[in-house]
């Protein structure tokens, strides 16, 4: 009795690590297709947004390095991992203020984490371009340095 009970225990453990190391996975994975409290974009939509909005700040959320590689023309720098109350008040005026975040594409989470941050801020219109730098660049659309 005892050996079927550590058996069945040893499946439990094994379940779980399986279960866990699947989820680690899937994490590193394509972003989600929603973000909570922001509207999706496509390219197209951010050239209107821009046309529309003087006054939309783009944030590039990628990674300070890959900035100075290249960036959507008139988008400030701020590193999702420098995303913070303080930092996104030093770059959007007021939280009445169109916003729109992006980094890398659909396999990078940084325009992710810095669209949550700036809901749980109470910032009012945020945008998400979930195709990112990747696709803005697929699309031969204009880029600055």
């Amino acid at each position: 009795m005892k050996l079927l009970a550590n058996r069945v225990l040893n499946i439990f453990i094994v379940s779980l690590l399986f279960l866990g190391a699947g989820q680690v996975l899937a994490s590193k994975g394509e972003t989600p297709d929603q973000i909570p409290g922001t509207t999706k974009v496509t390219a197209e939509k951010l050239i209107s947004l821009v046309e529309a909005h003087d006054n939309l700040v783009i944030v590039d959320a990628r990674t300070a390095q890959d900035y100075a590689g290249g960036f959507i023309e008139g988008a400030v720098s701020l590193p999702d991992t420098e995303t913070n109350p303080e930092s996104l008040a030093k770059v959007i005026p007021s939280k009445d203020t169109p916003v729109l975040f992006y980094c890398n594409g659909k396999k990078c989470g940084r325009s992710v984490k810095s669209c949550k941050a700036a809901v749980a801020e109470g910032y009012k219109t945020v945008y998400w371009y979930r195709g990112g730098w990747d696709d803005w660049v697929a699309k031969g659309l204009p880029v600055a340095n």
